[in-house]
């Protein structure tokens, strides 16, 4: 969901690029999605539509496949903002990125309540977002994003295939996953059959397959490029995920392929993708081409590939002897490959694409972690994560950095109150921090009371942007956390004189996704230490010491504490 900031104003001044009638409307700073899908307008990739769509034209799109005047179009582009965003009276809104640089201006034509598109578990989210509609008018080139250099207008990419191949066919690979053999060897195979040159897409918008982040994506794809034919084109296109799935997906693959001068686009196969193309192929296809409804170019379906040890190469499953071949890694395998270190085998990937998996997901030792521990005030939570920095810094081998609750209310986050919007707030600054930290291969122990599972979701997201996140839940009852506090806070709650006091007159809410689950009440300081130790130990964040053997539920001394200590749901990976 894109934000507002309605005390933002354009001025001359501020922002001597713009038109001066642009001055005193909103600014609306987009979300990566919407940045996306503002540049594919302006850029003419999702020509003919001239701006975000309005209800006619999205009714039109779910019904029919067209846009209200018939028009095919066979996907949504919209855009939510918050409701309180844009005034009711307003006509135009800036769209800006990130930065706050003025991109376009949207001339408001339409303004409707807005789906619960973006917080699927909060039941206000819907009456807060608005949706807006209208055209929209370029003020600048964007400057956001990786790789800028190569992000390429379309209409320059067709003059360039043109002009060496008139007339000639071009296959596109629209992917959000590094380029291994398999999907090598069927591009050399499928443009050799159409005496095609090819154009390979990375979608730099939304999380990238294995690697997560749209940079290391774009040098996979680049490392993979010296195995494909000569002179194929990789240019980097900022179209996000669809809402309406992945039929929605390859529709928009396939539009954003066409605008760059593509003649067909290969599709993966039905495992790889979520999407079951036989209608279409039942439709009588030839050669194994297909035709989808709003779609002006044809899409090839790759169909069932393996490995063929016995030819040491990757082929159709129908070529290769029943039983001989071997199948595709996995995402997951892949992972776990990654994560401890393996070697990426030489015939799933080649070695300039293993090494870009390598960089972009070192093995867990080395990655990036923040433990993440939430409980009441008073569960022990802050003296377990000290007694986990102290042991983590005694160790040496990992560079770890304590960001504690009250430490960061005095410093990181001096002067928020205990809002609910506050507190969110203290959390996504934890969040933030804790990511840096990760992102240079740190160890981030946070020890906050984060009392909402909306804010500990929104810390996650950014964690796991460059490394990973463990959740630890200190669930020490509020019983025993009230007879803990030496300075009478909860006495003080009970009695009225506390507002909004987390346990008493405020709620926590429980998490259900928690990696570890500790009870202080029941085991002692260093059998907790000792149970984070042993989860760390035994997802290959920390090394097993000699006197300390890699055990799958964590450490003996987390053993012997019993009942005080049970696994989470699941350990998360990236």
């Amino acid at each position: 969901m894109s934000e507002i900031a309605p005390e933002a104003q354009l001025t001359a001044q501020s922002s001597p690029g713009l038109p001066e009638e642009l001055a005193g409307w909103p600014v609306c700073t987009l979300d990566e999605a919407h940045l996306g899908d503002l540049e594919l307008l302006t850029s003419g990739v999702f020509a003919p539509l001239d701006g975000f769509m309005g209800t006619a034209d999205v009714a039109a799109v779910a019904e029919r496949g067209t846009l209200a005047d018939g028009t095919p179009w066979p996907f949504p582009v919209t855009l939510d903002v918050p409701a309180d965003a844009v005034p009711a009276d307003a006509d135009h809104v800036v769209l800006a990125d990130q930065e706050g640089s003025p991109l376009a201006v949207l001339a408001i034509r339409e303004r409707m309540a807005g789906p619960d598109l973006e917080a699927p578990g909060d039941p206000l989210a819907a009456s807060r977002l608005v949706r807006l509609a209208g055209p929209v008018t370029a003020l600048r080139a964007p400057e956001h994003g990786p790789f800028r250099q190569l992000r390429r207008r379309p209409e320059d990419v067709r003059d360039e295939l043109s002009g060496q191949q008139p007339g000639g066919n071009v296959l596109a690979y629209a992917t959000r996953r590094p380029l291994n053999k398999r999907h090598i060897g069927q591009l050399r195979h499928y443009a050799s059959q159409l005496s095609a040159r090819l154009l390979v897409l990375p979608l730099v918008t939304g999380p990238a397959d294995v690697v997560t982040r749209p940079e290391a994506l774009v040098r996979s794809v680049l490392a993979a490029r010296q195995y494909l034919p000569s002179g194929a084109l990789v240019v980097p296109v900022p179209l996000a995920p669809r809402h309406a799935g992945p039929a929605a997906d390859l529709n928009a693959q396939a539009i954003a392929a066409a605008a760059y001068g593509a003649t067909h686009l290969l599709a993966d196969s039905v495992g790889a993708t979520g999407l079951d193309l036989l209608p279409w192929m039942q439709a009588g296809p030839k050669n194994g081409t297909l035709s989808l409804p709003g779609v002006p170019i044809p899409v090839i379906a790759a169909g069932d590939w393996a490995y063929d040890p016995r030819s040491e190469v990757w082929r159709p499953l129908a070529l290769i002897e029943p039983g001989a071949e071997q199948g595709e890694l996995t995402d997951s395998e892949l992972g776990a490959l990654l994560d401890s270190g393996t070697t990426v085998p030489g015939w799933f990937a080649p070695p300039g694409v293993a090494r870009e998996l390598r960089r972009a997901r070192p093995p867990r030792a080395q990655r990036g972690l923040a433990v993440f521990f939430t409980g009441l005030s008073g569960s022990g939570k802050s003296t377990v994560a000290r007694g986990l920095f102290q042991a983590l810094t005694e160790r040496g081998d990992r560079s770890v950095s304590l960001l504690d609750g009250d430490h960061v209310r005095r410093l990181l986050s001096a002067g928020l109150t205990f809002s609910r919007a506050d507190r969110d707030l203290n959390i996504a600054r934890i969040g933030y921090v804790a990511a840096e930290v990760a992102r240079h291969g740190g160890i981030a122990i946070c020890a906050p009371i984060a009392p909402y599972a909306q804010a500990r979701a929104a810390a996650r997201a950014m964690v796991t942007e460059v490394g990973d996140f463990l959740l630890v839940y200190v669930s020490t009852p509020v019983e025993v956390c009230a007879a803990r506090d030496h300075k009478g806070l909860y006495a003080k709650a009970r009695a009225g004189l506390i507002q909004g006091f987390t346990g008493v007159s405020d709620p926590y809410e429980e998490p259900r996704d928690a990696d570890l689950v500790i009870d202080t009440s029941t085991m002692t300081r260093q059998q907790a230490v000792d149970a984070v130790l042993g989860l760390l130990v035994s997802g290959g964040w920390l090394a097993a010491s000699p006197e300390e053997p890699d055990e799958a539920n964590g450490s003996a001394a987390a053993r012997a504490a019993g009942s005080g200590v049970r696994p989470g749901p699941a350990v998360r990976r990236l």
